[in-house]
């Protein structure tokens, strides 16, 4: 049985700095139903709780109304189009990747984006040749904070969940990487809703800017 450690990361607002991209989108939205814009840091707290939760807080509507079908639908096929116009990874995270691949440290994605954003995304960025798994909402049957997707990303890897990391900038991320066995750190750079702090997730590490994460990573596999 292996006891190989890996690393394993949530998308949006951990690895990857998306809200700019959907900043544009939701105010495009905005202007053509003659609404004002929303400003960035309004938009930034919602992006990891998805498209749905973007409409409704831009457009103060619930998905129980009638608007929301059809502004929901174009803001994913808007986004489906403009996937990489201002997204890009966060700070410290292409030399973490590369720390990770140098050292033959399986590393992989748990996302509950679908896969039609994320695999496209990964592609442009160059980083689907060295990303060891890749686990969308279509390759489970229960998303996050469901361990499902941790436990197939850790199989896929080769790696074992019990000496292996997830990190994320939500709270399912962090419920979820428990409920793995896998130690927990949460991203203090990402998009927290509002009044929200990493430490009340009670993760296992925290980690507040992304350009700290690869010396505590350093620092927690070392231990190992």
């Amino acid at each position: 049985m292996t006891t190989r450690a890996g690393v394993l990361f949530d998308l949006d607002g951990t690895l990857l700095d998306t809200a700019r991209d959907f900043h544009r989108l939701v105010n495009h939205m905005l202007a053509q139903a003659d609404r004002p814009p929303i400003a960035f840091d309004s938009i930034r707290t919602q992006v990891s709780n998805g498209a749905r939760a973007m409409v409704c807080h831009a457009f103060e509507l619930s998905t129980n109304d009638a608007a929301f079908p059809a502004l929901h639908r174009q803001l994913l096929d808007d986004y489906a189009e403009q996937l990489l116009i201002d997204s890009t990874l966060f700070p410290g995270m292409p030399e973490l990747l590369t720390w990770l691949d140098d050292n033959d440290i399986p590393w992989g994605i748990v996302t509950n984006k679908p896969a039609r954003f994320t695999l496209p995304l990964l592609a442009a960025l160059g980083l689907d040749a060295s990303c060891g798994s890749t686990v969308c909402p279509e390759d489970v049957t229960q998303p996050k904070p469901d361990p499902e997707g941790l436990l197939l990303a850790c199989q896929q890897l080769g790696v074992t969940p019990e000496h292996s990391y997830y990190v994320g900038d939500h709270i399912r991320d962090i419920e979820a990487g428990k409920a793995a066995g896998m130690a927990t750190i949460a991203a203090g750079w990402g998009y927290l809703n509002p009044g929200e702090t990493p430490q009340q997730w009670h993760s296992d590490h925290v980690s507040e800017h992304s350009a700290e994460l690869q010396p505590l990573l350093h620092s927690l596999l070392q231990a190992r």
